[in-house]
């Protein structure tokens, strides 16, 4: 009995053997992104986001931050605010999409990308220049109907 678990294991261990590895080398070879996946950065389009705070009433950690004024083109119905700030603090976000689903204007989405490692936690708050300046890659994880 105790012969046969050593084989056992053995066997296990030499079948592992000749199967050829998964690991790869990281910042050589990449493996490439499930399109659904929710990365570290956020996509926004300002031309569609008119302003409403949809997004930070309805994130449960109350992470974003946004400050807006009247703008000179309101209107009464429908109208745009000027958006002063908008904050999104990816140091205590849990991705959970929430703030993505709650924008009636298709405005915010997650990103796909995940190398956003910083030193700082200061650093790890997103402003509206570097929104702006984002590259627009969304995830398909959700599109609000």
């Amino acid at each position: 009995m105790y012969g046969l678990g050593m084989a056992r294991g053995l066997l296990v261990t030499l079948k592992n053997m000749t199967k050829k590895p998964f690991t790869i080398q990281y910042p050589e070879e990449r493996v490439k992104q499930h399109p659904r996946f929710r990365g570290e950065e956020f996509v926004w389009y300002e031309e569609r986001c008119t302003g409403c705070a949809s997004c930070a009433k309805y994130c449960p950690l109350g992470i974003i931050e946004i400050v807006t004024g009247r703008s000179e083109d309101y209107l009464q119905d429908g109208g745009k605010y000027t958006i002063d700030v908008f904050d999104i603090d990816i140091g205590r976000c849990m991705f959970c999409g929430l703030c993505v689903e709650a924008c009636p204007y298709d405005a915010l989405h997650m990103g796909s990308g995940f190398e956003e490692g910083k030193y700082r936690r200061s650093d790890l708050i997103i402003n509206v220049d570097q929104l702006k300046a984002a590259e627009k890659k969304p995830s398909t994880w959700f599109r609000p109907q």
